[in-house]
């Protein structure tokens, strides 16, 4: 299976949001983004190999991955 385009960014997981009524919420700072988009928050979940469920502690370096299908991508440019 070949390998999609991606890039990888260094964070810290800011703060851990709790919600009564909502799944719990880790807010991460992605270092290189624009100030204005450098906040992203998802749900405080993540899976191990072996299928059990941890979460993210306050103040944890993450790496943010974003990929995408090479059918969604095009070659960069110089102009770019």
């Amino acid at each position: 299976m070949p390998k999609k385009p991606k890039t990888k960014k260094k964070g810290v997981v800011q703060k851990i949001i709790k919600h009564l009524n909502e799944p719990e919420k880790a807010e991460i700072r992605i270092d290189g983004a624009d100030e204005l988009y450098r906040e992203v928050r998802i749900e405080n979940k993540l899976e191990k190999d072996d299928g059990e469920i941890v979460k993210l502690k306050q103040g944890a370096p993450v790496d943010v991955t974003v990929e995408a299908e090479d059918k969604d991508t095009a070659p960069k440019t110089d102009q770019d």
